[in-house]
């Protein structure tokens, strides 16, 4: 059987069996699992200010932080996939777990941001490990689809508390110490975790079939990291300047290569064969386009509370209960929805509810540091959020035959992750690229002395207009904090604008992209294509078996 990740499982016992031997312990130890790996993931959200005060931090430099980690999911986690079907699952989540461990130390360790950035790379690449590993370990135990579907809820459940809990558990921390305490306590958790895991899991394999895609790794990997790093670098240190111009052309030349590869793989990580059916195409560009619009916005968020308006890093990560907890309340009610809706008017729905919250949010004013505010347009998103980011798999699996049901999951995963990587990337390039021309355009008229006037515009140069905004009163500069946060606050507000327009233009394609369509897609829209090797085409569970 295969799984949303790309592996493959082996076999339970019958359905008739009573017991599953291992399912207990390898539930328990997953779950800790997948909670640490999401806690690792959402930890920065409540402490960019912290990070911007101590490391004297750009933007483009905060950006990276939040970047970093998922980079090192999507780029890794189907090549971590197939190690775990050679070398054993719980073999995998240790090892990721143990990287974990290892990056949240250096990370609170830190002395510059790069090394922080070095850290939150390291977290991703054993969160890389723990999502896929913990997922195939746990299914490889259950005996029967009824079994298995609930084991994956609450896998989805304790993923998706770690989204909700982990700006809290940061905020909380950081207040009665310092935001690398924070980090100290990821390293225990990671830690009970690797216990566990070694305790209680039961290791699991299936190297049938199974072999690396490893010139499909490496240009993928090199593309998309030298694209990504033109498209932060961009909006600070100029779209013209050779280093971004450089990275942006080579990363381009290394993902078409990375297509040319694919075409041709034995056994690729990414079939683009699968693009040949049109509610599958149309339900990626979705799963991109709305997860750009989702992480995007609470990026945005995190920015706009943190660095900012400078707050609390506990009531930075309230709203963020509402952004991720829907997730997790609602995964009783999505998977009954799955059984009685439509996926394709589920995502439209969802996609159509973060739209309005992100347009809400675009009207927030930024000198109001009241939290109220955020209330309204964060449920919106949050629910919205939560119907979509299950409905996409069921869409994915439900418009390809059978035989390719696993590929297609796990190609949905990864352009879901894809999504998520690109939100931070594209929020953070609008807001401070608008944030700095709105700077600089009402600079001119501010009537600041001559002084003052060049210190903010030498602050300004180095660090933008966050640097100018966190500038001390009395400081140098200081005058220009209300020019500076004035700007910021345009900034942000058409980066809202940005995801409120991805989430719709994500509506669209799932509400008239699918005309015509039933349910298990169009005979005629069928791939023609084998099945890749080491993927046997089961069907899955759907409902919640997915990551935020």
């Amino acid at each position: 059987m295969t799984l949303n990740n790309g592996t493959t499982m082996s076999q339970g016992p019958t359905a008739g069996a009573a017991r599953t031997p291992g399912y207990a312990g390898t539930l328990a130890a997953a779950c800790g699992a997948v909670f640490v790996a999401q806690v690792a993931n959402a930890l920065p959200a409540s402490l960019n200010g912290l990070f911007q005060q101590d490391l004297n931090t750009r933007g483009s430099q905060l950006t990276w932080i939040t970047a970093a980690f998922m980079v090192a999911v999507v780029c890794f986690e189907f090549t971590f996939g197939v190690l775990g079907d050679l070398f054993g699952r719980r073999r995998l989540v240790v090892a990721g777990t143990a990287l974990v461990a290892a990056g949240s130390t250096v990370a609170a360790l830190a002395p510059t941001v790069q090394v922080l950035w070095l850290g939150t790379a390291l977290n991703g690449l054993g969160a890389g490990a723990m999502f896929p590993g913990s997922l195939t370990a746990l299914n490889a135990h259950t005996r029967d689809m009824r079994q298995r579907s609930h084991a994956v809820a609450v896998w989805s459940g304790f993923l998706s508390a770690g989204a909700a809990v982990s700006p809290l558990l940061g905020g909380v921390f950081a207040r009665v110490g310092s935001w690398r305490g924070s980090f100290w306590v990821l390293v225990g958790l990671a830690l009970v975790s690797m216990v566990l895991t070694v305790a209680l899991a039961t290791e699991s394999r299936a190297p049938e079939g199974r072999r690396l895609d490893v010139a499909g790794q490496v240009t993928f990997a090199l593309g998309l990291i030298l694209a990504l790093y033109g498209a932060v670098e961009g909006p600070e240190s100029g779209w013209t300047t050779l280093p971004v111009m450089l990275s942006l052309i080579l990363g381009a030349v290394f993902l078409a290569g990375f297509v040319v590869v694919e075409l041709g793989a034995g056994s690729p990580i990414f079939d683009l064969r699968l693009f040949r059916n049109r509610a599958f195409a149309v339900s990626s560009a979705a799963a991109v386009i709305g997860m750009l619009a989702f992480l995007g916005a609470c990026y945005a968020t995190s920015m706009w509370l943190g660095p900012v308006q400078h707050q609390d890093p506990i009531r930075v990560a309230i709203p963020f209960l509402l952004l991720q907890g829907p997730a997790f309340l609602l995964i009783p009610v999505v998977s009954r929805l799955l059984h009685r809706v439509a996926a394709s008017w589920l995502l439209t729905s969802g996609f159509v509810l973060m739209a309005a919250g992100c347009l809400q949010c675009a009207r927030l004013d930024v000198t109001d540091p009241r939290l109220a505010a955020f209330v309204a347009p964060a449920l919106l998103i949050g629910v919205g959020f939560a119907l979509t980011v299950s409905s996409v798999t069921a869409v994915a699996l439900n418009s390809v035959p059978p035989r390719l049901a696993g590929m297609a999951s796990a190609t949905t995963n990864m352009l879901r992750d894809l999504g998520f990587v690109l939100g931070p990337v594209v929020v953070g390039a609008v807001a401070l690229s608008n944030a700095g021309s709105a700077f600089a355009t009402n600079f001119s008229g501010a009537g600041l002395s001559a002084a003052q006037t060049e210190a903010a515009q030498e602050i300004a140069r180095a660090g933008g207009p966050l640097a100018v905004n966190s500038v001390p009163s009395g400081a140098p500069g200081a005058p220009a904090h209300g020019l500076a946060l004035d700007a910021l606050g345009s900034g942000f507000g058409t980066a809202f604008l940005v995801c409120g327009a991805a989430a719709a233009v994500a509506a669209a394609l799932t509400a008239f992209g699918m005309i015509g369509l039933h349910a298990g897609g169009h005979a005629g829209d069928e791939v023609a294509a084998p099945a890749p090797p080491g993927h046997d085409g089961s069907p899955e569970p759907v409902a919640g078996a997915t990551h935020p």
